[in-house]
Formats: C-alpha cells, structure tokens, sequence
C-alpha cells in the first residue's frame, strides 16, 4: 500500500481523485499503475495490463474503492472481475455518491474477498482536495505565509523578499507544483509582482488567480508573461475599459457578485470548483487571507517562521481584517506537523471547523 501511495503521487488528475494500485501474486508484485489525467485509464487498468495473466488469483492494493460505474472510462469493478482478482486491499471507500460502497458490493458479489483502511489516514489526507469537493462541491483551500519571528510578512515599506531561506522556497515551489491553481490578493499582485509559477523541471503549471474587486492588476504585471492560465476574479464594479484590456493580456475575467465591495469569496470559490480547480494553494496577503477564514473557507495552512524580526505598527501580519476580540473565538488547528527548512520553522496543521 505504501508503494500503491507513492504511485499515485504521480498523477495530476484534478478533479478526479489521485489512485495507486499494486498488484502481488505469490509475495511478488507482478503489475502497478497509477492514474495519470482525468479521462485517462484508472490505476487498476494499468496494473492489470502490466499483469496480464499473472492478475488471476492475485491480491490488488489500491489507495480508493474501485469504481464501479461508467464515466469517461468503464468501471474498474468489471476489469478486476474479468481478470480473476482474488482479493482486493483498499485504503479508504470512495466517498462519491456513485461509487461509496457500491464498488466493494459488486466485488463481494462475485466471491472477491476485501478489505478496508489500510493506511487510510495517509490515503485521506493525498486525496484531501477530492474529498472535500466530492463532499461540498467547494475546492480546498490551503494558506501558505512566510513570516518573521514577530508575526510580520512584510516591512512597514512593503518589502517581503525573501523572509525564508532557499529550502523553504523549494517547499513552497513543490507546493505549487501540486496545486491546481495558485490565488494571491491585488494587494500582493501590485507589491511583489509575482509570477505565481511553480519553478521546478518539467512541473506541471498551476492556473494563477488574482482576486482584484476593481481591476487594479496593471497589464504589464510579470504573471502574464509565464507560462499557464490566468484568472481575474472581479466585481461587477470593474471599470469595463481595464477589464478589456487585461482580457487582451490573456486573463479570464470573472466578474461575480461582490460583498461589501469586494469580491464575494464563497461565490469565487463555486466558480473556481466548476472549472476543476479543487486544490487551491493561496499566497497572500492578510486581507485575502481573513476572508476566507472569515467565509470558513480555509482548510489547512502552511506556515514559515524565519529567525528574524522586523518590528514596526504598519508592518503586516498574515491574518488581517478585524481579528476576534474572545481568547475563545481562536482558529484552532488539528494533526499539526513541525519541521525545519534550513533555519526556518515551518508549521502546517488543518483548521478547525
């Protein structure tokens, strides 16, 4: 099953779950696969056709119940029963209404034995953005933050580059490199310019997201020069003449309902998991980020705090907007991970609902 979870890594498959699948026949593995795209082939059909006659009798370890319906591709169920699988080991049951136990019953049906949670928390959390869109039909939004020692992402002047140290960037450009969309603020698109690419060998390029209630991004900004998609989420109070112009630069422009003039996050967050976009990495700024806490939006963060202190009144911090004034009122996070990056301290957990 570990082998089955490294192997699904490997795919990009958004909206689509990432699936691995091991097939083992006498103590040996005699076939593996991993789901590449959506519309692709699924794990299992791979590992079948490396199998070949050696699937017949064998025990298949897959990270997610087999699919037992018709989609882009024909149910898994039916290839695992026509090749002569004995035994089927899954880490967790698809939490699809299509599939959600049906996958196991076809396959109990016709004498396969099965069995269910087999490192399954691991299972859970790589197919984390799945599971939440699959269950609310919202993507999964993740806060990444670099910040000083004194809870600072930037000077009083603005200036943020770099607080963390190279290993942490390599992380954050892994991160990147994972999602299916990178969403930062205007605030942060006017300050630092960003590219938002994931700059890694042959990495597959998230969409890049601006949240710019008024059409603020200048046409020239740096994000419009690299390579991938574009997004502009605005309001419908948007100068028209700006928006045409950063639709010639190549953005896709959506203009949504706004709250307190600003762009309505629940309703961008629809949008967003109607394109397929499910995992969402967000890089700034604080006003952005206190939104989407403030909408329960936020599912987990990725904090870095650096050695370093900057001070100052005006410096910002990576959660603004109006605070809490209760101790008890606090986001709490859950299944908290503390690692070093070089002499940065990073600090990733899931939020609390």
């Amino acid at each position: 099953m570990q082998r089955a979870l490294r192997l699904a890594e490997r795919g990009r498959t958004s909206p689509n779950p990432m699936v691995g699948a091991v097939l083992v026949r006498d103590g040996a593995i005699v076939g593996e696969g991993y789901h590449p795209r959506a519309g692709e082939p699924h794990a299992e059909v791979f590992a079948l056709a490396a199998a070949g006659e050696a699937a017949r009798g064998a025990t298949l370890y897959v990270t997610l119940e087999p699919c037992c319906h018709y989609g882009r591709t024909p149910p898994c169920t039916k290839a695992l029963i026509e090749a002569g699988v004995a035994r089927v080991v899954a880490a967790m049951s698809d939490p699809n209404p299509l599939v959600q136990g049906k996958g196991f019953a076809e396959l109990r049906a016709v004498g396969i034995e099965v069995s269910i949670g087999l490192l399954e928390d691991r299972a859970r959390r790589l197919n984390e953005a799945y599971i939440k869109y699959i269950t609310t039909g919202l993507p999964f939004f993740r806060l990444k933050m670099a910040m000083t020692l004194d809870g600072k992402i930037a000077t009083r002047t603005g200036e943020s580059r770099w607080i963390t140290g190279e290993a942490a960037r390599r992380y954050s450009h892994r991160l990147r490199s994972k999602a299916d969309a990178v969403m930062v603020g205007v605030e942060t698109a006017l300050r630092d310019d960003p590219e938002l690419t994931a700059r890694i060998p042959a990495a597959s390029q998230p969409a890049r997201i601006i949240v710019d209630s008024f059409a603020r991004t200048p046409p020239n900004a740096r994000i419009f020069d690299a390579p991938g998609k574009v997004i502009l989420a605005t309001t419908k109070q948007a100068p028209a003449a700006r928006l045409r112009t950063l639709e010639q630069r190549g953005a896709r422009i959506l203009s949504l309902e706004s709250a307190d003039q600003r762009v309505d996050l629940p309703t961008l967050a629809r949008e967003l998991a109607s394109f397929g976009l499910i995992n969402v990495l967000v890089e700034g700024g604080g006003e952005l980020a206190a939104g989407l806490l403030a909408a329960g939006l936020l599912d987990a963060v990725t904090f870095f705090v650096a050695p370093k202190m900057f001070g100052g009144r005006e410096a910002p911090t990576p959660i603004e907007g109006t605070g809490i004034s209760d101790i008890d009122d606090a986001t709490n996070l859950r299944d908290i991970r503390i690692r070093r990056f070089g002499e940065d301290i990073c600090i990733e957990g899931y939020v609390e609902s």
